[in-house]
Parts: structure tokens; sequence; C-alpha cells
């Protein structure tokens, strides 16, 4: 991901929204210090539609199975515990 300096970035903004769009993600830096990140608005969209999908963390609880009132996740019987020496 390409770098610019908030000054460099206002001063040539067309050339950085191109390079968003063709190169992808933009980082605009403030006092050499990440600020903003600039993505071309197929990404943007994407990234929403992501978002929207995924479900949020009460929506998980509100679906969760419930013991004597406490959540209960499932775990994968295949995984096994591994011996730690200490």
């Amino acid at each position: 991901m390409k770098s610019w300096q908030l000054q460099e970035a206002k001063a040539r903004l067309s050339e950085l929204v191109k390079r968003a769009a063709s190169d992808g993600p933009q980082e605009i830096t403030v006092h050499g210090q990440a600020a903003a990140v600039v993505v071309s608005a197929e990404e943007f969209a994407r990234l929403k539609q992501q978002e929207a999908a995924a479900p949020s963390l009460w929506e998980t609880l509100q679906r969760a199975q419930l013991e004597d009132g406490e959540v209960v996740f499932e775990r994968d019987p295949d995984t096994t515990m591994r011996e730690i020496e200490f």
C-alpha cells in the first residue's frame, strides 16, 4: 500500500483517487502516523456488504444455545488437548 503525506495527498488528490481505483488502498499520514486510507468506491461497497453479512455479537448471542441461563459454545469433538510440561 502506498503511503502519502497529507500535504502530498492534498496537492495530488486526483492521482491519489486514480491509484486507489487501480492499485488498491492508499494510506494518508499526518506527522508520520497513519491517519486515513483511501479506497475505491467498488472496494468500499464490497467491505460494506461483507460487514452487513456478518452477524453482530448481539445476534450471535441471541441465537446461542442456553443451558441454565448461560451461553453454551459447542466445541469441535475432533480437537484434542495437548499435554504441556511446566
